[in-house]
């Protein structure tokens, strides 16, 4: 909840279709997106449906780690390796709840506020509930879990290097301390720079899962040509007609779906040249190719800025936070009185 607002920054600066981009650095796209649009529906936009699928999600993946985790270790299966599988299980297992949460959370992140005249996303949901409405009619439910396979090439290497990380810098801390208990200062440290440092290594993945999550697919194939004729970006100050947003169609007649094509503007200020290729494209194979065909290695790492200062706190808080609760279940009385052990 805390660091929304930086995921909110991160995803415009991903998702942007606008040439040249809309939004630069991190400080002053935050800036731009706080003069404009405020803090309900402009830095906090999508708060609601990442928080009703994060406390779910969390309670899966930390269950389903420590009890893959616990019995690999009991297997005898090598610890860096039990890691590494726990954190893609978890992960996996917690995909489930929190991809259609994702979905909309990053599509109201990118519409930011209703009728928002500074930017246009291609989409104008009145509420997080309207959003769902809206995608299941003209999308269907599938809609609902775009780029889940996207999400899972980005969040199961997360977390599996996530946790590799912090299991061993936690052992190094251990030895540097000299105790079990390293002290808050180490705990803060080995949980954040695991997390942004999966969270770097990773954006790439982040990149492409953001831009397929936030197209639009119609039920009839619409050429590119057709679509980009369509999506004409607006100049900031003057009101995006209606008949472009595609939430906001339902009443008008006949309306025609929009196939928002998946941005490959490149962080710089020039222009892409006409003949560039268009991602357009589901794969996450061929999502990254085309990305770096067209925008080379800075592309790939778009948003890499609020993306590392995100998963760090993000981390820190997390790991810290579930060390203190297993600390607190291993001295609690039913626990030891069923002789469960404490790691």
């Amino acid at each position: 909840m805390l660091m929304h607002s930086i995921d909110t920054v991160k995803t415009r600066q991903q998702g942007d279709p606008h040439m040249p981009p809309k939004y630069g650095s991190l400080s002053s796209a935050y800036l731009k997106i706080l003069r404009q649009e405020g803090i309900g529906r402009g830095l906090y936009g999508g708060v609601t449906p990442a928080f009703l699928g994060s406390f779910p999600g969390t309670v899966i993946f930390f269950g389903t780690y420590e009890y893959s985790k616990r019995h690999m270790l009991a297997a005898g299966i090598h610890p860096s390796i039990a890691y590494l599988a726990g954190g893609f299980i978890a992960d996996f297992a917690a995909s489930f709840v929190y991809v259609p949460s994702e979905v909309l959370k990053t599509r109201l992140q990118l519409q930011g506020r209703y009728n928002n005249p500074f930017f246009n996303s291609g989409y104008n949901y009145r509420s997080t509930v309207d959003a769902c409405r809206t995608i299941v009619r003209q999308e269907g439910v599938s809609a609902l879990f775009y780029g889940y396979k996207a999400t899972i090439f980005r969040d199961l290497p997360f977390s599996a290097l996530q946790f590799a990380f912090y299991e061993q810098e936690q052992t190094w801390a251990r030895e540097y301390a000299g105790s079990k208990d390293i002290g808050l200062g180490l705990e803060i440290a080995t949980a954040a720079s695991a997390g942004g440092l999966a969270g770097v290594i990773t954006c790439p993945l982040d990149v492409v899962k953001t831009r397929i999550q936030t197209q639009i697919n119609p039920s009839e194939p619409t050429s590119a040509s057709s679509a980009l004729k369509t999506r004409q970006p607006q100049p900031p100050g003057e009101t995006i007609p209606k008949a472009t947003y595609v939430s906001h169609a339902h009443h008008l007649p006949q309306p025609l779906p929009i196939k928002r094509n998946i941005s490959t503007s490149s962080p710089s200020t020039t222009l892409r040249k006409p003949d560039a290729a268009t991602l357009d494209t589901s794969s996450v194979t061929t999502g990254l190719k085309i990305i770096y065909r067209t925008e080379g290695i800075v592309g790939l790492f778009r948003g890499v800025g609020p993306r590392f200062l995100w998963t760090s706190v993000q981390s820190g808080t997390m790991l810290v936070l579930y060390q203190a609760l297993l600390r607190q279940l291993a001295v609690h009385p039913w626990l030891q009185d069923e002789g469960s052990p404490a790691s």
